[in-house]
């Protein structure tokens, strides 16, 4: 039973705080359309209080309301569980903790520093360490640096910076270090970029993420000939791209010969705690200081980072701000020492190791699959996994590659390397869409290029990443190597066949994850360069609607939104049954009949306003001649009406109609005797597109037949298939020969019937043969 009320108040607080924070989480995500209120906008401080209900809706309102797709975060706020409570409820405490009296404050806060030390020192087995906790996890390396300056430094307490100028002090990282971190030192210790020393990884034997130890050896070697002091090495166990361990042991042996301060981080220190470790990571207990990020490997939310060191002199130690005589400083640990006991020494435990075991359950599965690379620093035990899709060239390809590349060969690596990094951009980033719970991610390599990265030691304890979640990734995995060997494979021929084909030019874009990019190039009439560029913008602009309104699997957009070309179609990954050459054929056909129809309507009002001015013309000239037909007499007013009453003037009315098809005026007599616009040419039928394939039932756009070549050609037009429909359609008790005579008549009459429409102007009736006569009747009594 619970003896203090305060303390038993603030838990039930706490859980009805977070309650509610996570119900009205709930409600925001169902609700798609965002409201904007006046209490939004940031304003003076009220007069009266508010309870705390309003105060915690106005708190989610601020997380949550201004959020369109944050289903990340929205996902560790479900994944909170009692573990994640204490934290929060550590943050509580320390504010009510730090009003006890000094005495009380100072024998609390004592035995829970101690007692987190103790407990971390146990379980990372780092014997007779102190501690020092920082919310910041790089703070904890600028604090001992500061401690090894005053420890090699003796009069750097009196004299300050001024004892620097004698040894210049060196602080050794690897290159393969967190990004901006030795900038990061130097500024905060008011050193120079000078001190800061970046030692390569290996080029020649042993992982390429790993320090060379021999060239660090030279570079200490040559920063002492220069005067300078070698200060501090920052080691890894676990480099934050790849996940590999530097040789700790070696560079434990150079550091002592050297005097120097060795500090260890990285997130494979976290498998300290389990049963079996490797020798690699074991060296890093006896390294003088490491750096440990418990949040992330225990999914343990605020609480603070911890940095594990080995010093003699407790003087030195609060110079450099590791220790404090601040009894609240020392509540940092508060959080922390909550969490553990909640989680217990076994609970620690299965947390790390379930999270090795899903990284070895992933790299299982890829060890399986073709067109996959990783990059593991032990395959038997590694807490990251990176991995890549890479196509390695068959004996043909290798071949005429390799003669390529005799010439060429430093553009064709770097296009290579390009494209394949583009491709596992994207395809990180659908693992990621499609399996959020696995914590996958997209990391840049200096020798790999981009690769995709698992590290479940710092994702699947906040994520709650599972088993079935590593399977679904596998699988998703699976499904998308095809796309990607596809659409690399075809890359070139697409490639080929727009560059043949005229009217198309192909944008070279190796930043797009797709089959490629095209552009319709307009054909421009001495238009100046604006007018051109808007031409060229409406026709590729209309001509990417028409591709989308098909109906295929591929997709078709403006590319990426920053970076990329304009008026261009991009198109996106495709499978391997993609017909290429039926795809460009597409595309240029519909780039032509858009480009058609554009100078169709610039040209129509040209057209229709000369059609105008010549039908004025003619029928004012036609008015004349009516008044001289009619005479003077029937022109004056009242003789003309007795006139006309007499004796009426029988004039057939005379207009003019305008053929748009033909562009040209004609009578319109006809029109009024047969109540029909009869007369005139007939405007030929609109032919269908050669370039259109018959498709199977529910065969999709730009995919290849599976019918046999000698049931269907690809390259057979639409007549030729009607004639195979008509075919298929005679009787079966026919012979050839009977069936001969009705088809080849049939043809004629059709051949006959189209000579008839075109040239019926040209062909006079009594010339016709008897044939052509009785089709042209036959037509007229239609």
């Amino acid at each position: 039973k619970m003896v203090d009320p305060t303390l038993a108040e603030m838990g039930k607080n706490l859980n009805e705080a977070m309650k509610m924070l996570e119900d009205n989480q709930r409600k925001m995500e169902e609700e798609n359309e965002k409201k904007y209120a006046r209490k939004d906008i940031p304003g003076p401080l009220q007069g009266s209080g508010q309870d705390m209900v309003s105060i915690l809706q106005l708190v989610q309102n601020l997380m949550h309301g201004e959020e369109e797709e944050e289903t990340s975060q929205s996902y560790r706020l479900q994944n909170v569980g009692e573990q994640g409570h204490m934290a929060l409820l550590g943050h509580s405490l320390a504010a009510y903790i730090s009003v006890l009296d000094r005495e009380r404050l100072r024998k609390l806060t004592t035995r829970i520093l101690s007692d987190t030390t103790l407990w971390l020192c146990r379980l990372f087995r780092y014997e007779n360490g102190s501690a020092y906790y920082h919310e910041d996890d790089r703070e904890g390396l600028l604090k001992i640096c500061r401690l090894v300056i005053h420890t090699r430094y003796e009069d750097y307490t009196l004299e300050g910076f001024n004892v620097l100028y004698t040894k210049q002090p060196v602080v050794y990282i690897s290159s393969a270090a967190r990004t901006g971190l030795g900038q990061a030192l130097c500024n905060q210790l008011g050193l120079p970029l000078s001190c800061m020393c970046r030692v390569p990884c290996n080029t020649m034997f042993g992982s390429q993420h790993q320090m060379d130890v021999a060239l660090l050896d030279r570079l200490i070697k040559d920063d002492v000939e220069c005067g300078k002091l070698p200060l501090l090495l920052v080691a890894n166990a676990g480099t934050p791209g790849a996940g590999h361990t530097d040789k700790l042991g070696r560079l434990k042996e150079l550091c002592e010969q050297y005097k120097m301060w060795l500090h260890v981080e990285g997130v494979n220190l976290a498998t300290l705690a389990l049963g079996y470790v490797s020798s690699s990571v074991l060296a890093a207990t006896k390294c003088d200081s490491m750096t440990l990020t418990l949040g992330s490997w225990l999914g343990l939310p605020a609480v603070p980072a911890v940095t594990l060191y080995r010093h003699e002199d407790p003087s030195l130690s609060l110079a450099a701000g590791l220790t404090s005589s601040q009894p609240v400083e020392k509540l940092r640990a508060l959080p922390l020492w909550l969490s553990l006991q909640y989680l217990g020494h076994d609970g620690i435990v299965e947390r790390i190791k379930h999270a090795s075991q899903l990284s070895q359950r992933l790299l299982e599965n890829l060890k399986n699959l073709d067109f996959i690379k990783t990059s593991v620093e032990d395959e038997l035990s590694s807490p990251v996994v990176v991995f890549k899709f890479f196509q390695e060239y068959s004996n043909r390809d290798q071949t005429s590659h390799a003669a390529q590349a005799s010439t060429i060969q430093h553009p064709i690596i770097s296009n290579e390397r390009h494209i394949y990094d583009t491709f596992n951009q994207w395809l990180g980033e659908q693992l990621a869409l499609l399996v959020p719970a696995s914590g996958v991610d997209v990391v840049e390599l200096e020798d790999e290029g981009t690769c995709v990265r698992f590290s479940p030691l710092m994702t699947s304890a906040v994520l709650g990443t599972e088993i079935q979640d590593i399977d679904q990734l596998v699988d998703c995995l699976k499904m998308k190597i095809p796309v990607l060997t596809s659409t690399l494979q075809l890359r070139e021929e697409f490639e080929q066949e727009v560059r043949r084909t005229v009217g198309l030019l192909y944008i070279e874009d190796l930043g797009w994850p797709g089959l490629g990019v095209v552009r319709y190039n307009y054909h421009s009439d001495g238009k100046n360069d604006d007018k051109q560029e808007k031409e060229l913008e409406k026709i590729n602009t209309e001509l990417l609607k028409k591709l989308n309104e098909l109906e295929s699997d591929l997709t078709f957009s403006l590319g990426p939104e920053f970076g990329g070309q304009k008026n261009c179609v991009y198109i996106g990954m495709v499978t391997e049954d993609l017909d290429v050459s039926e795809l460009v054929e597409t595309i240029a056909a519909t780039g032509r009949e858009i480009e058609e129809n554009s100078r169709l309507l610039e040209n129509m009002t040209e057209v229709v306003r000369k059609g105008i001015q010549e039908a004025q013309l003619q029928l004012q000239k036609a008015n004349e001649e009516r008044l001289l037909e009619e005479g003077l007499l029937r022109q004056i007013p009242v003789v003309g009406s007795v006139l006309n009453w007499f004796s009426p003037f029988q004039a057939s009315p005379k207009g003019r109609t305008f053929n748009l098809t033909a562009g040209s005026l004609e009578s319109t007599e006809s029109m009024y005797v047969s109540k029909a616009q009869g007369t005139g040419s007939t405007p030929p039928p609109t032919p269908t597109s050669s370039l259109a394939k018959q498709r199977l039932p529910g065969q999709k756009a730009f995919k290849r037949s599976l019918r046999s070549p000698d049931g269907f050609s690809e390259t057979s037009s639409i007549s030729h298939c009607d004639d195979l429909d008509k075919l298929d359609q005679r009787p079966p008790n026919l012979s050839p020969g009977q069936e001969q005579g009705p088809l080849e008549g049939e043809r004629a009459e059709e051949q006959k019937e189209v000579a008839q429409a075109t040239d019926t102007e040209d062909i006079h009736s009594d010339k016709l043969p008897p044939d052509c006569t009785k089709v042209e009747e036959q037509a007229s009594q239609r």
